[in-house]
């Protein structure tokens, strides 16, 4: 029952920050991917600029509450 608990707990926080990272970003982050382990996150996808990037962490880290984030968010610029 603790395990089920848990890995509920982590879907919901992975669909939290989903949800903020794209009102915050204005949907421009692709292939959004949340991935949430016992005390960390970490979100990937590809964002067009390193502004992108730095707003999909911040939404992040309004979300968390102590756990460890990492942004593989990778920058692919149109230029």
């Amino acid at each position: 029952m603790e395990l089920q608990t848990e890995i509920a707990a982590g879907g919901l926080i992975a669909e939290r920050i989903e949800q903020v990272v794209r009102n915050r970003t204005g949907g421009v982050i692709r292939e959004l991917r949340v991935h949430v382990y016992d005390n960390s996150v970490v979100i990937e996808g590809r964002a067009p600029s390193y502004y992108s990037k730095q707003l999909a962490t911040h939404a992040a880290f309004d979300v968390l509450n102590g756990e460890t984030l990492t942004n593989d968010i990778e920058v692919h610029s149109l230029r």
